[in-house]
């Protein structure tokens, strides 16, 4: 890969429809498609994901923190710069905080599953103009093959965390709560709490019980005066209702794209007040929470229409 091609050339590559395809079947309405590794069966890689192993936590407190840190691992304004632009968060390598094994993204992969995290492509600040992609290691393996101590006392993981960041990434500083959390979050995954199936279908309604968890906690974090952690947080469910709408692609899915374009736009909207310092901003996601089941069930009735339906995926879209 030519090192001296920007980077925004290649972000605007993989947003042209059809630039990867799967067994050559096009999917590139779906985010996770244009970096699919070729030859990936995209009813698994796409129709299913590895299951979560979080260990369950029962001090309110570290709960509220690993929240915070499971909703800003799967969001790409998290990263920031280029790689929001193209939908990358540390979901898009760490699939339920596992790694990929069939993620492929040009001019950062080598083989399958490896990312090179010294490339221009999304830094401007650890480019060492080698192409070096290593293995996507798994966050919910054994800790003891993890490189950096994850060890509370002494934050070397914050650290690490937050180099990935601002420098990897060229990210913004992430409010201290979410840099706190997304540390939490890792330390969390274990592979004692791993389900005993390795992989579960990928649904509708798990990505709005996603977007609805973060919307609550940007309500706790409002309530603790901490409105910059509850702005990730909503652009975080947006995120969330992004990735429902993109499999929403066909013809007579209208109406869900409408809903669920309307609940985004509302998330937009309290996301603006938050940041104004609208006293009513957490009564507003209030109401956007209790609204919200009215819309997700209309959605959700609509799913087997979607490209959450691996019948669709192996044709590649078509009905």
């Amino acid at each position: 890969m030519d090192r001296s091609r920007s980077a925004g050339v290649l972000i605007a590559a993989l947003a042209a429809g059809g630039l990867i395809a799967a067994n050559g079947l096009d999917l590139s309405v779906i985010h996770a498609a244009r970096w699919l590794a070729p030859g990936a069966d995209p009813a698994v890689a796409l129709g299913t994901h590895f299951s979560e192993c979080l260990t369950p936590i029962a001090d309110l407190e570290h709960r509220y923190s690993v929240e915070i840190g499971r909703a800003a691992f799967r969001t790409p304004m998290l990263l920031g710069g280029q790689a929001a632009r193209a939908g990358v968060s540390c979901e898009t390598c760490h699939q339920s905080g596992h790694n990929n094994p069939d993620f492929d993204f040009p001019g950062l992969s080598g083989k399958p599953g490896t990312a090179d995290v010294t490339t221009a492509l999304f830094s401007s600040h650890r480019d060492d103009g080698i192409d070096n992609p290593k293995p996507i290691p798994d966050l919910s393996g054994p800790k003891s093959t993890l490189k950096q101590s994850q060890d509370p006392s002494t934050r070397v993981l914050e650290h690490f965390l937050h180099g990935t960041i601002t420098e990897e990434f060229d990210g913004a500083e992430p409010p201290p709560a979410v840099l706190k959390g997304v540390a939490d979050y890792v330390r969390a995954l274990s592979p004692q709490a791993c389900p005993a199936t390795a992989r579960t279908p990928l649904r509708a309604e798990d990505d709005i019980d996603n977007a609805v968890r973060a919307v609550r906690v940007a309500v706790e974090a409002l309530g603790r005066s901490d409105p910059a952690t509850a702005a990730v947080m909503v652009e975080a469910a947006r995120s969330q209702l992004g990735l429902i709408d993109e499999r929403y692609d066909a013809p007579e899915l209208a109406r869900s794209r409408t809903v669920l374009r309307s609940a985004a736009a509302d998330l937009t909207a309290d996301l603006a007040a938050i940041r104004a310092g609208d006293p009513r901003a957490s009564e507003r996601l209030s109401t956007w929470l209790a609204q919200q089941p009215a819309w997700a069930r209309a959605v959700v009735a609509q799913e087997p229409a979607s490209l959450f339906n691996p019948r669709r995926l192996a044709m590649g879209g078509r009905g």
